[in-house]
């Protein structure tokens, strides 16, 4: 599986991927309370669906008995999506979560960046 790189190389990544300035003035969500990605939910969802519809064509591909390297190649392409997904919504929440928190500072601020600094280690050993 591949790795995430240096910071800098995830940094130029995304900006490849997604030129987009991640939008900090998120509308409430469903449950009240603004998240990072809120003003740009519908293109996550979009984002999701084709990945969605990546793995619907990896069982079709395993059904159809395709060869191997073909399948490979299509869990990297999904993979691939995933991670970009992943770091679209990381950097979107440390703009506006962990930004937010310590902008007020106390306990939550201490939390929200230690809460970012797991996620962050678990994308890395993905």
């Amino acid at each position: 599986m591949d790795t995430w790189g240096t910071a800098a190389e995830i940094r130029e990544t995304t900006v490849e991927q997604d030129p987009q300035t991640p939008d900090t003035t998120a509308t409430p969500g469903a449950s009240g309370h603004g998240h990072g990605y809120s003003g740009r939910k519908d293109e996550h969802l979009k984002r999701l669906r084709r990945v969605e519809g990546q793995v619907r064509g990896l069982q079709r591909m395993v059904s159809e008995d395709e060869y191997c390297i073909d399948i490979l190649t299509q869990v990297s392409a999904a993979t691939k999506a995933l991670q970009s997904f992943a770091l679209s919504l990381l950097e979107e929440h440390l703009a506006h979560c962990v930004a937010n928190a310590v902008e007020k500072g106390g306990p939550e601020a201490d939390e929200k960046v230690k809460e970012a600094s797991q996620a962050i280690a678990r994308l890395v050993r993905s």
